[in-house]
């Protein structure tokens, strides 16, 4: 029996485990109580480190399509193939040709982060797409506008704030989300305790809404709307703050005069909260000691996805709470990617797609657009795709036309574990360890922790003889298509040697009194408290002469043509859809996208995947407990058991994400046997945040119907 100590990688929270293992085999998961930043807390998902282990249809060579069947190849093989497979669809048609879509897994696997740019990058593609177009890319742009790089957000202060208004997020179910926060619920229930308030506003009374001091209901994507009447009151009112980063703002009169021209009264028309309740809440945001505003999902994938979180820093800004103990604080990470000096603050409107003429924005164009470039025939055609830790059949709008493009490519490779929806189409699959079986260090997720922490987890099980970590393969990848191309390869090293080097040279290392190294951290198991979170602005600006822009242009432009069309039409300008119910999503603290269903002990129990209603509207519809109903939108059609319930708001209907695992040709039996639907095969990829192209997930319009009845399609 030995006892073993890792970070769980599998969500944001990066919780402290203790493993015990016996023989070779893992025998026990559980917290790991001297874990200072999780202090035993874990959630379900934990134990699926070892399902993923032990899962019969995880891959455990690199597999080949050979006359519509999977066999197995050797690593050699599989190398040369893919990359003589991509080399002559550049070659033929231009390196454009290809396409490289990461999937949420890459930010949770520091091999491929230290890794991926060493092959990838010698594809020298502008067609990029990765998941963070179908989730936080509006707070990232926002970021990067404001503060000078993508990653630099602000994060709010939990264990300090009086007032927590919180968006379209829900932490107990997710574990925080740009906001590392393991053992959330504990942190919240601190909060009330010391006489806080935790306000959420949401279209679905989450589990996080269970737990609030305040709930308000609001219509899906009317939280831009809210957002400029809380600001308009604070600034009508006179409540604006003075603050020690006024000196460094810039553009903020410029932003509150077209923020302010929204009122409670006109919000309320769009966002379904009273007017009255619009002013207290802003009342009490500026009245509190310390306050934050936060959001997440639902105040990201959404048609105004970018505005909403502007308005959110600029709601911090003008009551003193950014850059303030209580509100939202900048992490010091102990290795910084933001200071790196390879780091990539962000860029917008470089290039543009080919067909619809969007914009890249953080380097990338929207996941909404893939299956179109892949379909249109022309110059830099898609022909070709790498998928890396991915699936976006399932987690990409409008996922039945994908499936479609994706048959018609030329050539495929998906380094991945698992022949899901979306790699069932490769012509070869590349996978990698198993989570346990090699090491990691959370590069990503500390910058947005609640507190400054460091772990390093040592692999836990031995590497099988010839499997492959994530960072070897993209270095022979990255190997044998700059041989067979012509092209230099970049130096590479060790992922644990650039974690050395970054600690060393981080704000903790060599030149500080915690002399951190890669040492240090092996030498401490259960991870190294840095402290709290503390004021840091001006000097930790990005931005040229150190100033926080308040206004810039892009957010400007889409601010004014905002509130105009809400003053003339309502609903943030938009036509009205035909459509009975706007649709939403939400997770379950036993899901994480669509990745943790092969799993017996998450998926096992009752159906989690359901369509929400409201008792009212099952009412009038005439469906049952038992009942079921087809969900209808442009796009396509779903049907679902029903799940009766006054959590949600009349109007909405709510389908988790994720589902859907009844394709032809997946080898996942037991997500296959609990298959569910996919509300991608409803999400529209017209339905955007037009300023960063993310996808608008929530509030799509949609005609609720009982199933055995027929509606011709909308």
């Amino acid at each position: 029996m030995s006892t073993h100590y890792r970070a769980c990688h599998l969500c944001e929270a990066i919780c402290g485990l203790k493993i015990e293992v016996n023989d070779g085999r893992v025998v026990s998961v559980k917290g790991d109580e001297n874990d200072p930043f999780s202090r035993g807390h874990i959630c379900p998902k934990a134990v699926a480190l070892q399902d993923i282990h032990e899962d019969p249809d995880r891959l455990r060579q690199p597999v080949l399509k050979r006359n519509g069947q999977w066999v197995e190849i050797s690593w050699d093989e599989a190398i040369e193939r893919a990359c003589e497979g991509l080399l002559a669809v550049q070659t033929q048609h231009g390196p454009n040709a290809v396409g490289v879509y990461q999937g949420n897994p890459n930010v949770h696997n520091w091999g491929l982060m230290t890794h991926s740019p060493n092959f990838l990058g010698l594809l020298k593609t502008r067609n990029r797409f990765s998941a963070t177009s179908v989730d936080q890319l509006p707070a990232q742009l926002m970021a990067y506008w404001m503060y000078g790089h993508q990653l630099l957000l602000p994060i709010p202060d939990i264990d300090h704030t009086d007032y927590f208004l919180m968006l379209g997020a829900n932490p107990l179910a997710s574990n925080g989300s740009l906001m590392t926060v393991p053992d959330v619920t504990h942190r919240l229930k601190a909060l009330k305790a010391r006489g806080g308030q935790l306000v959420v506003v949401d279209p679905r009374k989450t589990e996080t809404a269970e737990l609030a001091t305040q709930y308000h209901a609001i219509q899906p994507g009317g939280d831009t709307a809210f957002l400029f009447a809380v600001i308009q009151t604070i600034v009508s009112e006179g409540l604006v703050r003075a603050h020690h980063l006024s000196p460094y703002t810039k553009g903020l009169d410029e932003a509150l005069a077209v923020i302010c021209t929204v009122t409670p009264a006109m919000a309320a028309a769009d966002c379904g909260i009273p007017a009255e309740q619009i002013v207290n809440i802003a009342r009490q945001f500026a009245a509190a000691p310390r306050a934050v505003a936060y959001g997440r999902m639902g105040a990201c994938t959404q048609r105004h996805g970018s505005l909403a979180q502007w308005a959110i820093q600029v709601l911090n800004l003008v009551t003193g709470n950014l850059d303030a103990v209580g509100g939202a604080l900048v992490t010091h990470p102990a290795l910084d990617l933001i200071a790196a000096p390879n780091s990539k603050p962000g860029s917008y409107a470089r290039w543009h797609s080919r067909v619809s003429q969007r914009p890249e924005a953080l380097g990338e164009f929207p996941c909404s657009i893939m299956a179109e470039e892949i379909l249109t025939e022309g110059p830099d055609q898609i022909r070709a795709m790498v998928t890396v830790a991915g699936n976006p059949v399932l987690s990409t709008p409008n996922g039945r036309q994908l499936d479609q493009a994706l048959a018609s490519l030329d050539f495929m490779v998906s380094i991945d574990l698992y022949i899901n929806e979306t790699t069932r189409h490769a012509d070869l699959i590349l996978p990698t360890t198993s989570p346990l079986e090699h090491d990691h260090y959370d590069l990503i997720f500390n910058i947005f922790g609640v507190r400054n922490q460091a772990k390093y987890s040592e692999a836990t099980l031995p590497k099988p003889t010839g499997a492959l970590d994530d960072w070897e393969l993209m270095d022979r990848l990255a190997s044998c298509f700059a041989a067979k191309s012509g092209k230099p390869s970049r130096p590479s090293m060790p992922p644990q040697m650039i974690l050395d080097m970054g600690l060393q040279m981080g704000p903790y290392g060599m030149n500080s009194e915690h002399k951190l190294s890669f040492a240090a951290l092996k030498a401490n198991p259960h991870g190294i408290d840095l402290g709290p979170l503390k004021p840091s602005f001006p000097d930790r600006l990005q931005t040229p002469h150190k100033h926080i822009d308040a206004a810039p242009e892009p957010v400007m432009q889409a601010a004014r043509s905002y509130v105009d069309a809400l003053a003339h039409q309502g609903q943030g300008g938009e036509t009205v859809l035909q459509g009975t119910h706007r649709l939403i999503g939400r997770r379950h603290i036993r899901s994480n996208n669509s990745w943790m269903h092969n799993s017996e002990r998450l998926v096992k129990g009752r159906d989690r995947c359901t369509a929400m209603l409201h008792p009212d509207d099952a009412k009038q519809l005439g469906v049952g407990t038992d009942g079921a109903v087809r969900i209808v939108s442009r796009v396509g059609e779903i049907r679902l058991p029903v799940e009766i319930t006054d959590t949600v708001m009349r109007g909405v209907v709510s389908v988790p994400h994720g589902w859907g695992h009844d394709r032809p040709g997946v080898r996942q039996s037991i997500a296959q046997a609990h298959a569910g639907e996919s509300c991608n095969d409803l999400t529209d990829e017209r339905w955007l945040d037009e300023l960063s192209g993310n996808a608008a997930l929530n509030g799509l319009p949609v005609t609720v119907l009982l199933a055995d009845e027929y509606s011709p399609t909308l």
